[in-house]
């Protein structure tokens, strides 16, 4: 999924800087509005993560969006592929050195369990606080800047296919389109299947293979990124060939309301989640199994899908987008366009 978000995430980067010109800016404002931007929602992640949740994922686009968008955004469409293509290298050669730890040192490395790292254990207010925001500086570190070689591939994908306008326009594009959904698919559901297998016991490997730095998550994380591409293709043909009654029934409505509102869709799972489960809130993630947290996760869900439904209703964006706007455009000069 990180991999489908970050793709999107650059296509709509490319988007509003295009609007931008467009309407009559300079390529460096339009530029310079999309640093705002990117700060901004690095400043979002920070609140995000000291508050509720330290696997925010804002404050790691915000950064790759600022290198990116600096050495690339205006650069030819050759060049946006070929560093495309340097950064899926890049994370072959990872795989290599991972492969090469593991014949070095077969035993399984010591991680940090999710619980003390999200510091949803921990429940002390500050103390997790403080907790959450070193697992989040480190994961901005590396996912928007250092190692974040997926992300960075798939966002500038994202620049090059709304130069395109492939998502817009797909009827143009339909052979791309198809090619990337059955082969990117195909490539990471196989990419997964190992440590799948693992999971329940069907292979048997050393736990080195299968830990949170291993063989089998470099695996997925390589093959996750022409999944990423793949699903995002699927869904675009899947809209591309829906009727136009379908596309005003109220849960199509529904579904493409949230992702109008994604930012304030994503807070607000935070927003419901972290107080509730965690032990530093209610504590109620304790008591829970499996089914339990899934039905608890599709009740949250639902309930941004109606929130976000009840602001399309009634025209308006969804608050945190409100806010972002006002912040990136209340420079003089920039203040009424669009983004």
């Amino acid at each position: 999924m990180y991999p489908l978000f970050a793709l999107l995430f650059g296509y709509g980067m490319t988007q509003l800087f295009l609007r931008q010109t467009a309407a009559g800016s300079s390529e460096r404002s339009a530029a310079a509005l999309l640093r705002r931007r990117s700060l901004w929602l690095i400043v979002f992640g920070f609140g995000h993560a000291a508050l509720l949740m330290a696997g925010d994922i804002l404050g790691a686009y915000g950064l790759a969006g600022l290198i990116l968008g600096w050495l690339f955004l205006r650069r030819s469409d050759r060049a946006v592929l070929v560093a495309a293509s340097v950064a899926t290298a890049l994370l072959f050669v990872l795989l290599a050195l991972t492969v090469l730890e593991f014949m070095a040192q077969p035993g399984a490395p010591e991680t940090v369990p999710s619980t003390a790292a999200y510091a949803s254990g921990e429940t002390d207010p500050l103390a997790a606080a403080a907790t959450r925001l070193t697992t989040w500086l480190l994961a901005v570190t590396l996912m928007g800047g250092l190692l974040g070689f997926s992300m960075h591939a798939a966002m500038l994908l994202g620049f090059w296919a709304a130069r395109h306008r492939i998502l817009e326009e797909p009827g143009n594009h339909l052979p791309l389109l198809r090619r990337t959904a059955v082969a990117g698919i195909a490539i990471g559901w196989l990419g997964g299947q190992p440590a799948a297998l693992a999971h329940i016991g069907a292979l048997d490997v050393p736990p080195a293979l299968v830990s949170g730095e291993g063989v089998f998550l470099m695996v997925q994380t390589i093959t996750g990124l022409p999944a990423g591409l793949g699903y995002a293709a699927l869904i675009t043909l899947v809209a591309h060939r829906m009727s136009e009654r379908a596309r005003r029934s109220a849960p199509v409505v529904a579904v493409a309301a949230v992702g109008k509102r994604s930012l304030s869709c994503y807070l607000a799972h935070s927003v419901l989640f972290s107080p509730a489960l965690a032990a530093w809130g209610l504590g109620l993630g304790a008591a829970m199994g499996s089914a339990g947290m899934a039905l608890f996760a599709t009740g949250v869900w639902l309930l941004t899908v109606l929130g976000a439904y009840a602001l399309e209703r009634a025209g308006r964006r969804g608050p945190a987008e409100t806010l972002l706007h006002r912040l990136v455009y209340r420079r003089a000069g920039t203040a009424g366009r669009p983004g």
